[in-house]
């Protein structure tokens, strides 16, 4: 008879027999980069190819989805349906990379083939988003096989193109199909762990939005000596506008881009959580941001405003002139409870009361913040099926601190979101030698095995009940 146990110890033979390191530099070769308009052929040869090979071993149908919002990529959509009484889960992924920046990796390294020294295995994709859905996949046909041929539970799958430039359409085309992806429970891996050897979930994100700051109040530059102190400097300008935004520990100081107050539940959930402390992570600055918050809550449960560049003049060859013009590209990183789409006409007011209607304001692209209840019994179930795999009580952050985007699933669709990462913070996704470790990558396919096993539980005991009506 298969047990629990053995079905989740065998599962780790996907990645001990090479299986997975072949799957995976098959689809890292594939150059998915979202953010190249060039890309699309490669994009819809991952959906049809990769993931429709995949999805077809698991008994699903697919159906590829042009992107609504013009020159987005295309979308995969699976079914299988087992039985109406039975739960639903809907699986994601995003099958596009960054741009692979060769010229940026270490010597004997390429972004599109996956090279592995020892724990680490380098490529575009192994951590960002490849290698994640990957071992998600391959879980989902270990419970499969087990079971002989069944899952016990019917399975929703979603694959995008279009994560890294900002998931173009992807809200267009679930609120379009949103019966067709309902589910009772997301359950999805990106982003990182908390750390390498500890185990996580978390249940929503932290919500961003971009926005310019710009002034330009001439034609061309003066000479310094000749008009200096007497012509208005616009980069002073600017950096004194927002300075009256965000002082110098950090603190935002504008009232309505403030973080609501820490909910009870969010607090004791992040009690024991310390971010950072890996081997190549940086050191935490104890004394910038919130004052009164502890580092966790301060990047998962506070709000942020970045200044990610700021532009003035001629900074690779100065010259003795005022320039005409300066430019500042900010974010807002936020949680639930901002109201984070007033953000331009908060700015404006703002500006416009502290003596800068000079500066004009321009808001880019934004993603919702989203949040769900550390007490859901989804959260509940997860945690209890991760520890039995693992013998760790895995982290439970509210939300992560970075952006996703879960508002499609939590509220354009409507469904509780369970995230379980298989990277870690050091894992270098968005830059060069992005990497994997094959350590967390076995741990992450006993996890899911044994979440997808009790999932299809006959009796139910292991699972929440159904939540859809």
């Amino acid at each position: 008879m298969t047990t629990r146990a053995g079905v989740v110890e065998e599962s780790t033979s996907y990645i001990d027999s090479g299986a997975f390191l072949e799957d995976l530099r098959r689809r890292v070769a594939l150059r998915t980069e979202s953010q190249d308009p060039g890309s699309h052929p490669a994009l819809h040869d991952y959906l049809t190819g990769e993931m429709a090979t995949a999805l077809d071993r698991l008994g699903a149908t697919c159906t590829v989805v042009d992107n609504p919002v013009p020159g987005g990529g295309p979308f995969l959509i699976g079914h299988r349906h087992e039985g109406d009484a039975l739960p639903t889960v809907l699986v994601y992924g995003h099958g596009d990379v960054v741009l692979g920046q060769p010229e940026r990796w270490r010597s004997g390294l390429s972004p599109w083939e996956v090279v592995v020294e020892g724990d680490r295995w380098y490529g575009r994709g192994t951590a960002d988003n490849k290698g994640q859905h990957t071992l998600n996949l391959a879980a989902l046909e270990h419970v499969m096989a087990a079971r002989g041929g069944r899952l016990g539970f019917n399975l929703k799958v979603l694959v995008e193109t279009g994560e890294e430039s900002g998931s173009p359409g992807l809200r267009e085309m679930c609120g379009q199909r949103a019966d067709e992806l309902a589910a009772d429970v997301l359950l999805a891996s990106d982003g990182p762990r908390l750390a390498a050897d500890r185990p996580t979930v978390f249940l929503g994100s932290r919500g961003q939005v971009a926005f310019t700051l710009d002034l330009d109040l001439r034609a061309g530059s003066y000479h310094s000596g000749n008009w200096g102190g007497l012509l208005r400097n616009p980069a002073t300008v600017l950096a004194n506008a927002l300075a009256t935004m965000v002082d110098g520990r950090g603190v935002i100081t504008v009232p309505r881009l403030r973080a609501p107050g820490v909910p009870p539940a969010v607090r004791e959930a992040l009690a024991d959580v310390s971010p950072g402390g890996g081997p190549t992570d940086p050191e935490i600055d104890l004394d910038w941001g919130e004052p009164d918050l502890t580092p966790a809550e301060r990047v998962m449960a506070s709000n942020s405003l970045e200044v990610l560049a700021f532009v003035a003049g001629t900074p690779e060859a100065p010259v003795n002139a005022i320039p005409p013009t300066a430019s500042a590209h900010c974010q807002l990183r936020f949680v639930v409870g901002t109201p984070w789409q007033e953000l331009g006409q908060i700015v404006r007011e703002h500006l416009d009361a502290h003596g800068y209607p000079m500066v004009d304001v321009q808001v880019g692209s934004t993603m919702a913040a989203t949040r769900l209840d550390p007490g859901d019994p989804w959260v509940c179930w997860a945690v209890a099926s991760i520890e039995q795999s693992t013998g760790k009580a895995p982290v439970v952050l509210p939300n992560l601190g970075g952006s996703l985007p879960n508002d499609v699933f939590a509220e354009i669709i409507g469904m509780p979101t369970v995230w379980v990462p298989h990277s870690y913070p050091a894992c270098g996704q968005h830059g060069p030698d992005e990497h994997l470790l094959g350590s967390v990558a076995r741990e992450g396919m006993q996890i899911m095995t044994g979440l997808f096993w009790d999932l299809g539980e006959r009796d139910g005991a292991r699972r929440p009940p159904a939540t859809k009506e």
